[in-house]
């Protein structure tokens, strides 16, 4: 562990400041992303006090101390994630505005605080350029594709992108205001006690407020949290669809789109997820959830559009 202290000459945000000297201290390049997550594990102090705000302002002739352990800094954890292009058979809709993929599971949808770890964005953005070259071998500039929303890690499924930035606000209301109807299939096994009327056709809802309940630096896990304690409303229907052995197959139609919420919600109710031990599931090769379909005003014409994505070989029915 070294020390090194910098004093600012003018005011400042603390995550600029530190990508301004702390190269040249250390003598490595060191990423935007690697900067934050040094200030957020408490690594940096600013006239000796624990700064964990990136945007935190810094003035100038403050004693700004930073503690580096090179090797946690530059060490990346190499996540099981699968090697992933986008095919054309992975896409489910496209036209001039929008496109749609099947995602598959164990691959990211967006980049997160591992900088060389790929994900789903970036693998579209790369399939477009290609097929961009074919028209305009020339091309320089990789397209735009905008994200609207998320699938975990784990979450198979429909996914939509853009493809222009002029529809960025209408896609992103029509997700907000919860005009996009969004429809998955899990699974769950029949070990947990709670299953003995779960026949098919059976319904139930389940509605509560719900946010963040893990401390900061502890794997991030959501559940019923207050509303007056920052819990946001939270509400999804389930139909049982199948039992198979010791399989149960239920569909959840999601009113919300908070974190997590359909692992939150089967959970509390005794129905954890085939493969999600972080809500005290079974293990598995993978969370038993796929997103099945997406149903949503097209943002230019106002159609109605259904997008579905096949079921993947553990999920047949």
């Amino acid at each position: 562990m070294k020390f090194y202290t910098i004093r600012p000459e003018n005011k400042v945000r603390l995550d600029q400041l530190l990508r301004k000297e702390l190269p040249a201290l250390i003598n490595k390049e060191v990423s935007n992303s690697k900067l934050r997550r040094l200030i957020v594990a408490g690594a940096v102090n600013v006239n000796g006090k624990q700064i964990r705000i990136p945007a935190y302002t810094v003035f100038a002739g403050s004693s700004v101390s930073v503690a580096v352990e090179e090797e946690k800094l530059f060490f990346e954890k190499q996540p099981d994630d699968i090697k992933y292009e986008v095919r054309a058979e992975d896409v489910l809709f496209e036209d001039d505005s929008i496109i749609v993929l099947n995602k598959p599971s164990h691959f990211p949808t967006e980049a997160g605080m591992v900088d060389s770890r790929d994900n789903l964005h970036a693998a579209l953005v790369r399939y477009l350029f290609e097929r961009q070259k074919i028209e305009h071998p020339n091309a320089k500039n990789p397209p735009y594709a905008g994200i609207m929303h998320r699938l975990d890690r784990d979450t198979s499924g429909v996914i939509l992108f853009t493809k222009k930035r002029d529809v960025n606000g209408a896609c992103h209301d029509m997700f907000e205001n919860h005009r996009a109807k969004k429809e998955y299939i899990a699974c769950v096994t029949s070990a947990s006690p709670k299953v003995s009327d779960l026949k098919a056709g059976k319904k139930f809802t389940v509605e509560f407020f719900m946010g963040r309940i893990s401390p900061k630096g502890q794997a991030a896990k959501w559940g019923r949290l207050p509303k007056n304690k920052g819990g946001l409303s939270s509400n999804t229907d389930f139909e049982v669809l199948k039992k198979d052995g010791d399989k149960i197959f239920i569909r959840c139609s999601l009113y919300t789109g908070r974190t997590h919420q359909i692992r939150v919600h089967l959970s509390d109710s005794g129905l954890p997820l085939l493969g999600d031990e972080l809500y005290g599931g079974k293990p598995f090769e993978r969370i038993m959830l796929h997103a099945e379909s997406l149903t949503f005003p097209h943002p230019v014409t106002k159609e109605l559009i259904r997008v579905e994505a096949p079921l993947p070989e553990n999920f047949k029915l």
